[in-house]
């Protein structure tokens, strides 16, 4: 339960984008019909979320799933990081991958598996080191833009402030996980106090 409740009847347009949203996730989703509060918000977040990439080009769906991992935990929203694990098994990411995400967004050094390229290290960094408190891009952002083309820079960049706004957010108005992946139960395995 969120820390406030839903608005008892949000107008016909946020309804149907809800809808078309929860379908699309397959489970409810409590940061939307709250955003029903403030209409031009939820216009606004709806149009974001619409437009950001979930795939794009070189930046397969593995990739952007990491990115978006790795911000939700550095934020430390565990419904961002539940959300943001679903269909972690069709992307092929492992329980020692997540926890390897998890160790880098909280600040440790990750022992990588094998399994992780150096093109998604590098991303992981780079998300990790905008998703930080103050944001530290320039730690990693030359050799960012040695390995990605202008394009993907900006797509890793806005995909990142994407789950940031989000995270903050949901936090914001304290929304806990729903259920869609076992992510935050493999973050705890590692570290209880996550």
């Amino acid at each position: 339960m969120a820390a406030i409740p839903t608005p008892p009847r949000p107008g016909v347009l946020l309804r149907a984008g809800v809808a078309v949203a929860e379908k699309v996730v397959g489970r409810r989703l409590e940061p939307a019909r709250l955003l029903a509060w403030y209409p031009k918000a939820a216009l606004g977040f709806g149009v974001m979320e619409s437009l950001v990439a979930h795939k794009d080009g070189r930046l397969d769906r593995r990739l952007l799933q990491v990115i978006r991992l790795v911000a939700s935990f550095a934020v430390a929203c565990p419904f961002c990081v539940d959300l943001n694990g679903l269909g972690r098994e069709r992307n092929r990411l492992t329980d020692d991958e997540v926890r390897a995400l998890a160790r880098l967004a909280g600040g440790e050094e990750p022992r990588w598996p094998a399994s992780v390229t150096p093109r998604e290290r590098l991303a992981a960094r780079y998300a990790a080191a905008l998703s930080a408190t103050p944001a530290a891009p320039d730690t990693v952002l030359d050799e960012v833009t040695t390995v990605f083309t202008p394009r993907e820079v900006v797509v890793l960049a806005t995909t990142t402030a994407q789950v940031n706004a989000w995270a903050r957010l949901i936090r914001g108005l304290g929304v806990p996980p729903a259920g869609f992946s076992d992510s935050c139960e493999v973050a705890r395995r590692h570290s209880p106090a996550w």
